[in-house]
């Protein structure tokens, strides 16, 4: 077994790669307009609010169930119903969202318009459901698109492109447009901008600031 020492020192390494992480990311939300201070704030939130979901509706589902015994005619088992949750996800969807407005005020918005519809697209057809789970999708690919998009569309002024389109193209592309999968799914919480989606939400903000 490792050492009490080495135990320490493998804690202590990935105590500072975190924060080297931690700084970079915050750093590179200045690059979008925000101060250093409002900078930390905003990723701090994000990560916080990651794990948080606001509660938007509520809706009973069925939850279907075999039977116990060998001959089920001779018995009556009501389903179970339980309460299913539509939230918002605070750092995948509500927080990212609303910086989005925000930056929308210095993007060209014919642009951000058509990026968005391209990474909408490409999100729709990468998500898949998982059943007690919600959304999927993987991680890197929303904030590559948005970047080509953005340079592509938006030359001059790509990273709020890429932060807005990989941000609204995500949450369209793969919650909004899985909503008839997504309601039909026996999970009991469907947060929009939660479980798979939050990281490649969360990615784009990251590699966005990258482009300036």
């Amino acid at each position: 077994m490792p050492s009490h020492r080495a135990l320490e020192a493998t804690a202590s390494a990935n105590y500072v790669r975190r924060a080297f992480y931690f700084q970079a990311a915050a750093f590179s939300l200045t690059k979008l307009g925000l101060s250093p201070q409002g900078a930390v704030l905003f990723f701090s939130l994000c990560l916080i609010g990651g794990i948080i979901n606001i509660p938007v509706s509520r809706r009973p589902i069925i939850l279907e169930e075999g039977p116990i015994f060998r001959f089920p005619f001779f018995f009556y088992y009501p389903p179970r119903v339980r309460e299913q949750v539509i939230a918002l996800n605070l750092g995948g969807a509500i927080l990212p969202g609303l910086f989005s407005l925000y930056l929308l005020t210095r993007a060209p918005l014919l642009s951000t318009l058509m990026a968005t519809v391209v990474v909408a697209a490409v999100a729709k057809g990468l998500a898949r459901p998982v059943p007690g789970v919600g959304i999927v999708l993987p991680a890197f690919i929303p904030p590559l698109v948005a970047a080509a998009a953005a340079l592509l569309l938006s030359r001059d002024n790509p990273a709020p492109v890429a932060y807005i389109s990989g941000v609204w193209g995500t949450l369209l592309g793969a919650d909004i447009l899985n909503w008839p999968r997504f309601r039909e799914m026996g999970a009991l919480l469907l947060s929009i901008g939660g479980a798979g989606v939050f990281d490649g939400i969360f990615l784009v903000g990251v590699l966005s600031t990258l482009l300036t």
